[in-house]
């Protein structure tokens, strides 16, 4: 009797860890469902902001040719400015691909200095690699998606900080805005 009663108790606690892990998975579903329902709302967003020339209207003018967006169009620039004072220390040239930003040619700051390599990459940009990396791991973007960057330099000087596959427009704001935090602060660590 105490034996079929320990297969029970074991059978039960089974059961609730069987309980467990499906509710579990229901939870990460609907999370994904979540996210993909976001994605599709900005998706639909953008489709609505661009311009684009319907198949009958085509037909209906032969002699026009349809409107081309070019890739300029689409660009965007953002100036970086300093904290104190409001000089502009870079520019960031924003395409769907990536993000450069251009430091002004009279700036002199090394790459060593802080907290660029702490605060900028490793924190900022290296969170969001992290977080690309999982979304990657499980599927949800391609390996070549992940956000990635590349420091252009002369000598040990930053001269062009580029920041590819930022994917999503939200990043844009952040990356501009801690990157001319940190290079204001490390102009500032520069002349101590």
């Amino acid at each position: 009797m105490t034996d079929y009663m320990q297969l029970s108790d074991e059978k039960i606690r089974e059961i609730l860890e069987l309980k467990d892990r499906i509710s579990g998975q229901i939870e990460k579903h609907e999370e994904e469902i979540e996210y993909l329902r976001k994605n599709l709302s900005v998706l639909d967003s953008l489709i609505k902001q661009t311009s684009f020339t319907k198949a009958s209207s085509l037909r209906s003018t032969p002699d026009e040719s349809p409107k081309v967006i070019s890739k300029k169009e689409e660009d965007e620039t953002i100036p970086l400015t300093r904290g104190s004072d409001g000089a502009i220390i870079a520019n960031a040239y924003v395409t769907p691909e990536q993000v450069s930003i251009i430091l002004d040619e009279k700036l002199i700051v090394d790459a060593d200095t802080p907290p660029f390599k702490t605060f900028f990459l490793d924190r900022i940009i290296g969170e969001m690699k992290r977080k690309d990396s999982v979304e990657a791991e499980s599927g949800k973007i391609q390996r070549e998606s992940i956000i990635d960057y590349v420091i252009n330099k002369n000598g040990s000087n930053i001269r062009e900080i580029i920041i590819k596959n930022y994917r999503q427009k939200e990043r844009v704001k952040e990356i501009v805005n801690t990157a001319a935090w940190s290079l204001t602060r490390m102009l500032e660590n520069k002349s101590k």
